[in-house]
Parts: structure tokens; C-alpha cells; sequence
């Protein structure tokens, strides 16, 4: 059985942020009913590669979903939409400030249709404070959230990272809240609003920087390999420092391709084997030993040397090569994957993390699969719908309408967008 077969989300998000929280609780399980004007999901339309085709942008956000359209400014639509709140459990939105409450359902009047109901609801900077009404974007949620500043080299400009940690990772935020709040709706009968900032998202997902950002109080932090001392106030970027208690960098192998590095974190543990490994190749028998490098503390001062011989050792292997040697000294390691290493890589398909599906519009490809394994219910991934798939079927099922209503709901242009008046 599904983890959350007996849960039923109506899903008005769109681009990023909301998809992913609720692709993820359709995988465990969720009905999950996304409810799209009848232009649909914007993204839809972005970014395609495949002509008249939903984009990839929107198929990998949004599989195993049911999809509805409905006009929300008819009077019809709207009764549509609060039949719905009736019927679900949770109700998520990443619109713009007050853009729901403009429609007429504030979360009071929609706690007041279901009380039991839980609204998630997505936001740049939250509904509170003096920046709640800035528009926010992905890249922007990292800039203010502390990411950015933390991320490159020091004597250049800061850096977003691929990972979307703005919106996927406020995504997965708003998942943990819904399932909090759900599990005490059903405690207590009463629903309440969730509510996940993207800019909060990132300062959580920045939480060892404030570590540091305290520690250099009291002092400098010897693990960087910039210099650093007390009351210097903010945390500096510190390229590919491994930022913790371990020494660690990405060293570059052959053939010297963009991705031909090798993350290596230099554990207190693994030193004398790793430098008894590299030091007789590099002509350095007893580099063990060596005073500059013998102890955690000295091999912080003088880091940059310990990079710099075994980069030189790197160079002479692979990175599949230098990670089959690094293993077997149980040194910490991983190559730099691509995209292109990642789709193609044996692990990776093994765990299902790369998923073959096949679309009625634009036929085979790929989605990430699911990061989260639940042994007795294991996710099964289905295609992303098509807009308003899923409508008669949704009425039918889950509102009980007959097929005369239907039709009425449908002249009167409930699921469907206005016509546009003829020119005289």
C-alpha cells in the first residue's frame, strides 16, 4: 500500500517550488489534483525542445498528477474550487501575495469551507517583515538567503550552485511542514496554513556558514585555506574548501577536461596512508613524517602544499582511475559527475535514479527518480498529464457530478478561458 494513499491534495502551484513538494508526495502516494487555469501551468510552454509538446520543464515536476482546468473568475469555476476544498486534505499555492485573497478565498474563508484542511503556501520572503512583497526567483532566494556570498573564489564574484536550493529545496521544506501539519489535523480535526520562504529555505540550507559566521567571533578558522581571523565579520568564500573539520578540494586529473576532478577530503586517519601511497611517485619516501604535514593542525597551516602534491599525483591518473587508488586507502572521495556521466552511470540507474517514461506528445525521456526509498511502498513513476486530462474524470470521481452537470459547468465556461469578444 502507498504511503499516502489516503491523502488528497489540491495542487494550484506552478514552475518549481510547489511542483516538486507535490511530485514528491504523489510518489509516496498522494492523489494529488493539480488544478490549472485553463491556459495551464506556465511552464508548460517553456524552454520546449519538442514542438507543440508539454516542455521537460514541466514533465520532471510533474508526474503522477491528475490534471483539472478551471476558469477560478466564473462563477461556476469557483464552486468548482470550493467543492474541491471540501474533498481534500491539503491545498498548496505558490502564488504572489494576495493573489488568492483577490479571488476571493483568503486561507480564513478556506478554513472555513474545511476546517480540517492544511494550506501550504510558498513564498519568496514570506508574508511578513519588509520584503514580503518582493518578487523572488530561484538565483534571488540565493543571493539573500547566504548562499551566494559563501560560494566561488574569494577575489571573485559570488556564485549561485547548480542545485536549485531556492526552489526545489524549499519544495522539499514545505513537504516535511504539510505532513507535520496533516498528522495533527488528524488529531485534532483542525487544519492550519504552512507556510516555506524560499530566502528561509537557503539560510537553513546555509546553516554551518552562521556556524562559522559565530566562530569567527572568538577567531579565525584554521580549516580555510584563505586567511581568516577574528571579528573579520562576515563568512569568505573559500572555492572548493571542504568547510569542515577535514581538509578537502577537488583536484584535477588527466586528461584535464572540465569535469576530470576528483573531490578528496583528507582525513585525519587516512594521512599516513595517503602520503605513504603518493610521497614515493612524487620523490618524497618520508612524507608521513614530514613536520609540515605530520599533524591535522600543521597540514591546516600549510594546506595549500598538501593540494598541490597531490594534485600532481592526480595528474598522472584518470578520475575513475584515482578513485579506484583512494578507496582502497578508505580516503573520501568522489569524482566530479556530469550530467552526461550521471545519466549514463551504473549506480545511478540501479537505484532508479534515472527513470525512463514515455509521453503522448513528446514521447521517451527522462526523469530524475525518487531520492526518497520507502521500503513497504516503493515510488512508481508516471507521467506528467496532459492540461485538463484528467477534468470529467475529477468531477466524476472525487465530486460525484453527473454527467448533466457537466455539461452545464462546460457551457457556462467553467474549465475553459473566455472567448474573446469579436471586433465589430
Amino acid at each position: 500500500m502507498e504511503a499516502l494513499k489516503d491523502v488528497r491534495i489540491l495542487d494550484m502551484t506552478h514552475v518549481q517550488a510547489g511542483p516538486t513538494c507535490s511530485q514528491l508526495l504523489a510518489w509516496m502516494g498522494a492523489d494529488v489534483i493539480k488544478f490549472e487555469n485553463p491556459q495551464g501551468d506556465a511552464t508548460r510552454g517553456q524552454l520546449r525542445d519538442v514542438p507543440n509538446a508539454d516542455s521537460l520543464y514541466f514533465t520532471m515536476l510533474n508526474c503522477n498528477k491528475r490534471s483539472i482546468t478551471v476558469n477560478m473568475k466564473t462563477p461556476e469555476g469557483a464552486q468548482v474550487f470550493t467543492d474541491l476544498l471540501k474533498k481534500c486534505d491539503i491545498i498548496m499555492e505558490n502564488f504572489g501575495p494576495g493573489v488568492l485573497d483577490r479571488f476571493g478565498f483568503p486561507w480564513e474563508k478556506i478554513h472555513a469551507i474545511n476546517p480540517r484542511i492544511v494550506m501550504g503556501s510558498i513564498k519568496g520572503f514570506g508574508s511578513t517583515g519588509p520584503y514580503a512583497d518582493f518578487k523572488a526567483y530561484e538565483n534571488v532566494a540565493q543571493a539573500m538567503g547566504g548562499a551566494m556570498s559563501t560560494t566561488g573564489v574569494p577575489d571573485g564574484p559570488p556564485f549561485v550552485t547548480g542545485a536549485q536550493i531556492g526552489d526545489s529545496g524549499t519544495g522539499l521544506h514545505l513537504a516535511i511542514g504539510l505532513l507535520a501539519a496533516l498528522h495533527q489535523a488528524r488529531r485534532t480535526g483542525q487544519g492550519q496554513y504552512v507556510e516555506v520562504a524560499m530566502m528561509d529555505g537557503v539560510m537553513n540550507l546555509c546553516r554551518v556558514k552562521f556556524r562559522d559566521h559565530q566562530r569567527l567571533t572568538r577567531g579565525g578558522l584554521s580549516e580555510f585555506s584563505v586567511p581568516t581571523h577574528q571579528g573579520m565579520g562576515a563568512v569568505p568564500r573559500a572555492g572548493n574548501d571542504s568547510g569542515g573539520g577535514q581538509l578537502g578540494n577537488a583536484i584535477r586529473c588527466k586528461p584535464g577536461g572540465p569535469n576530470d576532478f576528483v573531490y578528496i577530503v583528507v582525513q585525519e586517519a587516512v594521512w599516513e596512508a595517503l602520503a605513504n601511497r603518493i610521497g614515493p611517485e612524487l620523490g618524497m619516501p618520508g612524507l608521513a613524517k614530514d613536520p609540515l604535514f605530520a599533524t591535522i593542525g600543521e597540514r591546516r597551516k600549510n594546506q595549500n602544499a598538501v593540494w598541490e602534491m597531490i594534485g600532481q599525483f592526480a595528474l598522472k591518473h584518470t578520475k575513475r582511475e584515482l578513485m579506484a587508488i583512494l578507496n582502497e586507502l578508505d580516503v573520501p572521495c568522489g569524482p566530479i559527475m556530469s550530467t552526461e556521466d550521471l545519466a549514463h552511470d551504473e549506480h545511478v540507474r540501479g537505484r532508479e535514479m534515472w527513470v525512463e517514461l514515455d509521453h503522448p506528445q513528446r514521447g521517451k525521456w527522462f526523469n530524475v527518480g525518487m531520492p526518497i526509498k520507502l521500503s513497504a511502498s516503493p515510488a512508481v513513476i508516471e507521467r506528467s498529464p496532459l492540461l485538463g486530462e484528467h477534468t470529467d474524470e475529477i468531477l466524476r470521481e472525487v465530486l460525484g457530478y453527473d454527467a448533466a452537470k457537466i455539461a452545464a459547468l462546460k457551457s457556462a465556461g467553467a474549465f475553459s478561458a473566455p472567448k474573446k469578444a469579436k471586433a465589430a
